[in-house]
């Protein structure tokens, strides 16, 4: 029983500290699912469902201070949301899946460690090629291992000079949002199973992600917590990928 509540503050930690950089968080949830021996039959659909609400909540803080960017958005949206579906659709061997798993992990651990305070000089006019060949592989990514995408956009986005870090947690939210939402149909066109905890999950990552974006759009430093997250993804990333 005690380990459930450690997972619930988990959960909320996980949602907090994601939506205050405009994530959903479904690499942080999946990577707990992970190390709570949940199936990824389950895993999927639950982080993405999860996603949903954690990424809106996330995405009208961050565009309620007018952070956002619909010229940088569309394209990459439109180019990933059909790929997100059929991402959805494919499934694929459990141990071979907690291995790809492993590896995305490492992307968060370095967007907290290395793009937590980076600063982007000079905003740079984005490109529409580049934009739908990003937005199409991130998205079909998205669909087939349970994540939104926004943990390899958003230092994409910042690499390229795209868009600042207030911008990049906006479109990064939204396009989680769509994302979650075209890879959870692709699931749900095929049959999924969910948590009988799932209304505890939504609950806990709600105000996870309530408290997190609230403060993540303001001047709020939380590089610690931030820190704290990297070490034990990456700790859960080694897992997966080797055992």
């Amino acid at each position: 029983m005690e380990s459930i509540y450690v997972f619930y503050i988990l959960l909320f930690t996980v949602a907090f500290l994601y939506s205050s950089v405009g994530h959903g968080g479904a690499s942080g949830y999946l990577a707990l699912m992970a190390i709570y021996a949940i199936s990824p039959e389950v895993m999927k659909p639950t982080a993405l469902l999860l996603n949903l609400f954690v990424s809106l909540i996330s995405f009208y803080q961050f565009y309620r201070g007018k952070h956002f960017k619909w010229n940088i958005f569309l394209p990459l949206a439109i180019a990933s949301v059909p790929m997100a579906f059929a991402g959805g659709l494919i499934s694929i061997e459990a141990d071979f899946y907690k291995k790809i798993l492993g590896l995305l992990l490492l992307i968060p651990v370095i967007r907290f460690l290395f793009f937590a305070n980076f600063q982007t000089e000079e905003i740079r006019k984005n490109n529409l090629f580049l934009s739908i060949l990003i937005g199409s592989s991130i998205g079909f990514l998205s669909g087939l291992i349970g994540i939104g995408g926004g943990i390899i956009l958003s230092p994409v986005l910042l690499l390229l000079k795209w868009t600042d870090q207030k911008q990049t947690a906006a479109i990064s939210a939204l396009f989680i949002f769509v994302n979650s939402f075209s890879g959870l149909a692709g699931h749900l066109s095929k049959g999924i199973q969910f948590s009988p905890d799932m209304i505890s999950y939504v609950a806990i990552a709600f105000a996870g992600g309530l408290c997190g974006s609230y403060f993540g759009s303001l001047k709020f430093n939380q590089n610690i917590l931030k820190n704290t997250l990297a070490i034990v993804l990456l700790l859960a990333g080694i897992k997966l990928i080797f055992t």
